[in-house]
């Protein structure tokens, strides 16, 4: 119940801010959800050993979206700096280590949400296409893997996940952006719309194992205890850090069927 109720009021607020909200507010919004996933982000790495500069991440990281055009420097400065703030600590051992995480981190964390707010200059429709992707996905893959779910699909990341739920999820995100896109987005052929749902909702599958696989490293169940029922931000949009760049690649490339 606190799951269902903590996504009722969560996904009318995203699809309002996608289409209507102020650009500012937007960013701001995006930001805030970005820095939430870092610091739950810095606790994982913590609990494994290395420990995050947050206030340089955090700079480094809203600069990233902040910023009015994007420039690659903006992932290169932060790990440079921060191989430099590690190596005046006198402790060479940790500078691997804590340089690694913080660069993880930043890209992770607040990349994907820089390529959402591209996404939302392309066309708000596309942005909500890139997050709802997964949503549906994760229904259907519930569903179809609590009651047909056989073969495990990663049994040590993640026991509950099956072959036939991700099956599932792919399948529910196909037609998902038939429909959806077919309304907004006439133009893209049905194949070229069947292609890039089903690589969608696959890099989401990757992004959920992937923190999936961070908890376990780090031995928590939850990344964060923001969302009732969810966990925390991670556990809620670890799916989207990954569809949203892919989707935001296909688009800024013009992939055209």
């Amino acid at each position: 119940m606190k799951r269902f109720v903590t996504a009722a009021l969560l996904i009318p607020g995203v699809t309002y801010l996608v289409f209507y909200g102020h650009p500012f507010l937007f960013i701001f919004l995006v930001a805030l959800v970005a820095t939430f996933c870092f610091h739950e982000f810095g606790r994982l790495s913590g609990e494994a050993g290395a420990y995050l500069n947050f206030p340089l991440g955090f700079l480094a990281g809203n600069l990233l979206i902040w910023m009015p055009t994007y420039d690659p420097v903006l992932l290169v400065l932060p790990i440079v700096l921060a191989m430099a703030w590690n190596l005046r600590s006198g402790d060479v051992g940790a500078v691997l280590p804590k340089t690694a995480a913080l660069a993880l981190a930043v890209v992770y964390c607040f990349g994907p949400w820089r390529c959402a707010r591209e996404l939302r200059v392309i066309g708000p429709h596309w942005l909500l296409f890139a997050l709802a992707i997964n949503w549906v996905g994760d229904v259907a893959a519930y569903y179809v893997g609590s009651r047909f779910g056989r073969r495990k699909l990663a049994p040590v990341i993640s026991p509950g996940k099956s072959w036939e739920g991700a099956a599932a999820s792919v399948a529910a995100s196909v037609l998902f952006g038939l429909a959806f896109l077919g309304r907004f987005a006439p133009d893209r052929g049905w194949l070229e719309v069947a292609a890039l749902s089903a690589v969608a909702n696959a890099a989401g599958q990757v992004g959920d194992l992937s923190e999936s696989a961070l908890k376990r490293g780090a031995g928590v169940k939850d990344s964060g205890t923001l969302l009732p029922g969810h966990g925390g931000w991670l556990d809620r949009v670890d799916s989207s850090l990954f569809a949203l760049p892919v989707v935001y690649l296909w688009l800024s490339h013009r992939v055209i069927w």
